[in-house]
């Protein structure tokens, strides 16, 4: 059964934040029900390639079995800290897009959750990179059913980040363009497939937030060529997951955008960053990173409206076949 979960202040642009106000109103609410979510997603929603794969597994439920927490856990761990109760699960399968998960997993998802989380193949679409049509296929068909399930479940897509690999390497997808260019992509085609459903409720600008940490001097651009003096690196070695550095900004952009709450309200005494080793001072920055990315209006540059208006198409064409695969 859904519950109110009360929203931060900083959801208004007006006025400066109050973090501890914030967090008093949510540990007012600690004693509440449970609300169910479900993660479903694969490696950059269990972050394989950093210690987070394994933080705090038995606080959720893999519903493969697999022992794994990622993203969840650091979810999990977030909200109890906030005073919020979450049942936390995932389904994950490593190297998928959401069409495996509906064509192979639907007896384990298809149950009445209160929240859902989405994310689908970082490229979009493995064999046809930056094309949306089948996450929007997919996420609308998921979304139809877990809406059978629960008329009132809320459901998010999280896009996901720019692979150092796919720029800075001669095979990959998006070689020669800035770094943050595959995020905006990514992102565009979730905002197509969030406009495809009504029963979708929003897209999770995790890339985006990785832009803002290097735009901002946070983090470093190119692990290639090193990372530069003080800053941090939000790929894990291979250039193409997420570090822990990645994956705690990941969470605190879920934390913020399913919640309402601010991800600053957690503070420098959080406790999953101490567990992972990350300091005091990169947790508050980072807080205040998905903080920002949150509350910052959605951008449209003069090269995403072309990528729109030239996938848009695509939207139609997706909502026939969703119709014709559900007869």
């Amino acid at each position: 059964m859904n519950r109110s979960i009360p929203r931060f202040p900083w959801s208004s642009r007006g006025g400066a934040a109050r973090p501890l106000a914030g967090l008093l109103l949510a540990l007012s609410i600690g004693a509440a029900q449970a609300e169910s979510i479900l993660f479903v997603g694969n490696s950059f929603t269990y972050a394989q390639g950093s210690a987070v794969m394994q933080f705090n597994p038995d606080s959720v439920t893999d519903l493969n079995g697999s022992n794994i927490g990622g993203i969840p856990a650091l979810f999990k761990v977030f909200t109890t800290q906030a005073g919020l109760a979450y049942d936390v699960s995932l389904e994950t399968v490593g190297g998928s897009g959401l069409d495996l998960h509906y064509n192979t997993k639907m007896t384990l998802i298809n149950k009445p959750w209160d929240r859902v989380v989405l994310q689908s193949y970082s490229t979009l679409d493995a064999s046809s990179p930056g094309n949306p049509a089948k996450l929007i296929q997919y996420s609308g068909l998921l979304a139809d059913a877990l809406h059978a399930q629960n008329a009132n479940v809320k459901i998010n897509l999280m896009a996901t980040w720019s692979r150092a690999d796919q720029t800075y390497l001669p095979t990959g997808a998006w070689y020669g363009q800035p770094i943050d260019q595959m995020a905006k992509d990514v992102y565009a085609g979730y905002l197509l497939a969030d406009q495809a459903s009504d029963r979708i409720n929003g897209v999770i600008p995790v890339g985006l937030a990785w832009n803002r940490a290097m735009d901002e001097g946070f983090a470093d651009a190119n692990p290639y060529d090193g990372v530069d003096a003080g800053k941090v690196k939000l790929w894990a070695n291979d250039n193409y997951h997420a570090s822990m550095y990645g994956s705690y900004l990941e969470a605190l952009t879920v934390f913020g955008k399913i919640t309402g709450l601010d991800p600053r309200s957690l503070g420098a005494n959080e406790s999953a960053a101490a567990q992972l080793g990350i300091t005091q001072a990169q947790a508050v920055a980072m807080q205040q990173l998905a903080y920002e990315q949150l509350v910052a209006p959605v951008p449209e540059p003069s090269s995403w409206a072309m990528l729109i208006a030239g996938l848009a198409g695509l939207v139609g064409w997706s909502r026939r076949q969703a119709r014709c695969s559900s007869t």
